[in-house]
């Protein structure tokens, strides 16, 4: 089943190049919205416009913009109608320029958004990115609106074209859609359900990523755990990251985001017995209230969530835990709140994505009785956040003295530029940021560096080491680094002995945790 408005008969539109001749070079720029899984989404269709013969706008208004949605959130019909607000003023004075909408919520949406927002040219959903090129060669051809939806996914998203974010790191998906039926939650209905790849052909994008200078992978799944339902092996997700251990070249391995009621232990021995998978897992807890989890229709209960953490703490002592909670689902009461603060109270997280529940139209918490009132979620929310900060300042002050090894990104903290300070990862995620001595050589995003942590606060490290305790490891990665900057700089620099070029930086993903 598809929507389809309006497609000439005998135009495929998964293969369809969209290539501007003569002097109409094009640029493109993609905006994203919501989770990890839009974020690599994004790197498919940046891919997809590249393939199609558009470079990525570097300064000014782009000829192409393309919004990659999110449904999960109230505010995302907000965001996006804003965005397209303002554009519409910007097109009417650009002939030729074009806007797509895709993601969850043009899956969702559909023909509304081409009613509220008459001027948006290309509107497809989260089963074909790979029709935008011919759908905004159509649009342009035909000069009308065209709305491509699918009910099933057509192609798997990694088969297409990829542009990457990061040369030193990358996502690599290994299922997509989820069989699960939470409440509150949409995707479902706008992912479809779970289709897994098969493990040659993830260990395969793993090890050409790592050809090219990657050093860092991160798994992707809406229930990543689950992974091998499909073609039924449950302990396939087990048996990938033990894969992973053995890819050379390859130094972190981290995933995302599993399901505590599908979380099994040969995942934590896999964990603990593979050195390139991090000490690092996300797992979210949604609400400590078993009454809550029950009407949420999660599958599992406050003391198995606890027993996780307790199981992959025995095993990996120094692991960061990390989680997503809501506050304020309907019919949730004081108690039920407190039970959640308890919860939060004994699993110590390092970081937790709290959010104030939304009513989504199409998910069955929409309809439920008892939707708690605005200002007792609010109330409640600052409640949760104060207790998660000050356990996040503790935790992080335990790591003062201790070393650690970071991988230097592209990013900068927000106070980067006064304080000159880099930012990386630690194996555990946490975010560093640290100074590089005077007189020592400075890293390139994709090196490695051990640094002692000399400060901490609730959301990032600090690191202001002595000539003595700062070690430099250079990686392939960095050299995957300067080698981009000389595709898109010309000025030169020594790699290997050999010129190259670097420049002041390349487009990266915001930091997403709050840090300098």
């Amino acid at each position: 089943m598809s929507t389809t408005l309006p497609v000439p008969l005998g135009e495929p539109s998964s293969s369809a190049r969209y290539t501007p001749g003569g002097d109409d070079a094009r640029t493109y720029e993609v905006r994203t919205f919501g989770c990890q899984m839009n974020v690599h989404d994004s790197e498919r269709i940046s891919g997809l416009l590249e393939d199609a013969g558009l470079t990525a706008v570097e300064d000014g208004q782009a000829d192409v913009v393309v919004f990659n949605t999110c449904a999960v959130r109230e505010n995302a019909d907000n965001k996006l109608y804003g965005n397209l607000g303002m554009l519409k003023a910007v097109k009417e004075t650009r002939p030729g320029m074009q806007i797509a909408v895709g993601g969850c919520l043009a899956q969702k949406d559909r023909e509304t958004i081409l009613r509220k927002a008459p001027w948006v040219d290309a509107v497809f959903g989260t089963h074909n990115i790979g029709a935008l090129p011919a759908l905004l060669q159509r649009a342009r051809h035909n000069q009308e609106a065209q709305l491509e939806i699918l009910e099933a996914l057509d192609v798997f998203p990694s088969t297409l074209p990829t542009r990457r974010e990061s040369v030193y790191a990358g996502w690599v998906s290994v299922s997509v859609g989820c069989n699960n039926t939470c409440t509150f939650c949409i995707v479902p209905s706008l992912r479809g359900k779970e289709r897994d790849r098969r493990p040659g052909e993830i260990l395969a994008e793993i090890e050409a990523l790592v050809a090219d200078g990657a050093v860092e992978v991160t798994l992707l799944g809406q229930n990543v755990n689950s992974y091998g339902v499909e073609f039924g092996d449950r302990g396939a997700f087990a048996k990938l990251l033990r894969a992973c251990g053995s890819v050379a070249g390859l130094e972190r391995v981290r995933f995302t985001s599993p399901h505590p009621a599908a979380f099994t232990d040969d995942v934590i021995d896999a964990m603990a017995e593979t050195p390139n998978v991090m000490p690092q897992l996300h797992m979210p807890l949604q609400s400590g209230s078993d009454k809550v989890l029950k009407d949420m229709r999660r599958s599992y209960r406050s003391a198995r969530f606890l027993g996780i953490l307790e199981r992959v703490r025995e095993r990996m002592p120094h692991a960061a835990i990390s989680t997503d909670i809501i506050v304020g689902f309907p019919g949730e009461t004081e108690e039920d709140f407190r039970a959640t603060l308890d919860v939060v109270e004994r699993s110590r997280f390092a970081t937790a994505f709290t959010f104030q529940y939304s009513k989504r139209p199409g998910t069955p918490a929409a309809e439920l009785p008892d939707q708690v009132p605005k200002a007792v979620v609010q109330e409640r929310f600052e409640r949760l956040t104060a207790l998660q900060d000050r356990i996040a300042r503790e935790e992080n002050a335990r790591q003062v003295g201790t070393l650690v090894e970071v991988l230097v990104t592209d990013q900068q903290g927000r106070k980067g530029g006064e304080t000159h300070r880099l930012t990386g990862r630690a194996r555990d995620q946490r975010l560093v940021h640290f100074s590089v001595p005077e007189g020592a050589q400075t890293p390139r995003p994709g090196d490695f560096v051990g640094l002692p942590i000399t400060e901490a606060a609730s959301f990032h490290l600090l690191s202001d080491p002595a000539p003595d305790e700062y070690a430099l490891r250079r990686s392939r990665a960095g050299d995957a680094w300067d080698r981009s900057q000389a595709d898109s700089c010309g000025v030169p620099t020594i790699v290997d002995g050999a010129p190259r070029a670097v420049s002041l930086g390349m487009p990266s993903l915001p930091v997403r945790t709050p840090g300098r």
